[in-house]
């Protein structure tokens, strides 16, 4: 086998359409293009939404909605494990901010059943995963 040999598998390749030659092709005479108007003459180009002129439905609608920075909800997800660190027994978003689990900016906060808590712990304004409330029920978590 050498280079100049090489050849594309049978029915892989396909020629080219050629516009604009003759009735017989069945893209003679417009090639494929229509009559008249901007998009059938050559660099008949127009921007992506443009509306010959009328005023765009991307303009003429107005603007929706305002989301204050300050007032996102921001969470943060903690494992079971990462409780192991925390001073005293309760979990709340006081301690957590105390003891440099959450930022300041925390305003949710939900614990998932991950690792292993080796403490007796109480929950206070801190949303707990289904597993972690088994886990309550059944241990030494309170």
């Amino acid at each position: 086998m050498y280079l100049n040999t090489i050849k594309p598998a049978d029915g892989s390749r396909k020629n080219k359409l050629r516009l604009g030659r003759g009735i017989g092709s069945g893209l003679g005479k417009t090639g494929g293009r229509g009559h008249k108007g901007q998009k059938s003459r050559s660099g008949g180009f127009h921007k992506v939404g443009f509306e010959g002129g009328q005023m765009p439905i991307q303009r003429r609608l107005p603007k929706r909605g305002f989301s204050n920075f300050k007032n996102r909800q921001i969470s943060l997800s903690l494992r079971l494990s990462d409780l192991n660190n925390i001073a005293g027994d309760e979990v709340s978003f006081l301690s957590l901010k105390e003891n440099n689990i959450a930022s300041k900016n925390i305003r949710k906060i939900k614990v998932f059943k991950s690792g292993a808590c080796n403490k007796t712990l109480s929950f206070k304004d801190i949303v707990v995963s289904r597993g972690v409330l088994n886990m309550i029920q059944t241990s030494n978590l309170t």
